[in-house]
């Protein structure tokens, strides 16, 4: 894939973005994309970000649930940057005509006290690091028409991402067992999903550790004072205008978010 049709690919997510449309699966245009450079992709949708006046604020880790993994027949984890202007306040309304197909997850997002950088990161490194965690709701939207994503279209489209909540209750991760914290999400009163912590690879540690590796080989580090979104604790769930959403996770506490 030439640099040109990289830069190309890119703008176009980041135009797909900005003006709440989709664009076609990126894998059925061009089928020999590969994950490497799916993203170069992302790098240049995210330079347009940032060019626009965004700053990075920290990262999330993708499809680390099998529910998830099921759902959208993508088998591996990814990662994408998050940014300031993802950040939505607790209780906070959304506006829905601000997303294209935008669904809800319930997550662990841990929010770092020191720098990490990989590889060789192990759980204790991580716990280390963290200053706290937080239950969390990740939005994910998807700039690919009906969410027909393969890996590479997602890690292209930085992860899927679309905003994010944290909720306001902050624990220290050395208090709780992160693998075994139920979660209870719920959707208009009633109860869509639940899951544990153990949904995402076996633990959220474990899935910081395996993001601070996977970018510690690309020379990319986490930083203090960065918020990562460690990975879905069940299947996400469509969301629209109208749609509230509440989640509770044992020994964390709760998050909600609505959508206007």
């Amino acid at each position: 894939m030439t640099p040109e049709l990289i830069t190309t690919l890119g703008d176009e997510l980041y135009h797909a973005m900005t003006t709440h449309s989709v664009v076609e699966p990126l894998t059925t245009r061009h089928p020999d994309i590969t994950i490497e450079n799916a993203y170069h992709i992302q790098q240049r949708m995210l330079s347009r970000r940032l060019q626009a006046g965004e700053r990075v604020v920290g990262k999330k880790i993708g499809v680390t649930s099998a529910a998830v993994m099921n759902m959208l027949g993508v088998y591996q984890p990814d990662f994408g940057y998050l940014l300031d202007g993802m950040i939505y306040n607790e209780g906070q309304s959304i506006a829905a005509n601000t997303l294209i197909q935008p669904k809800a997850e319930g997550e662990i997002a841990f929010l770092l006290k020191k720098d990490l950088m990989g590889p060789g990161i192990s759980n204790a490194d991580v716990l280390a690091a963290t200053e706290c965690v937080m239950p969390c709701f990740e939005i994910v939207d998807s700039r690919i028409r009906d969410w027909k994503i393969k890996i590479q279209d997602t890690v292209a489209d930085n992860a899927s991402c679309g905003v994010f909540v944290l909720g306001d209750c902050a624990v220290d991760p050395r208090r709780i067992d992160l693998s075994t914290c139920g979660m209870v999400m719920e959707k208009n009163g009633d109860i869509i999903a639940t899951g544990a912590g153990a949904a995402a690879l076996g633990s959220p540690v474990n899935a910081v550790a395996w993001l601070a590796n996977t970018l510690g080989r690309l020379g990319i580090g986490l930083k203090a004072g960065e918020i990562i979104l460690s990975g879905a604790l069940a299947a996400m769930a469509p969301a629209k205008a109208g749609d509230n959403f509440r989640m509770s996770i044992g020994g964390l506490g709760s998050c909600s978010v609505k959508f206007a």
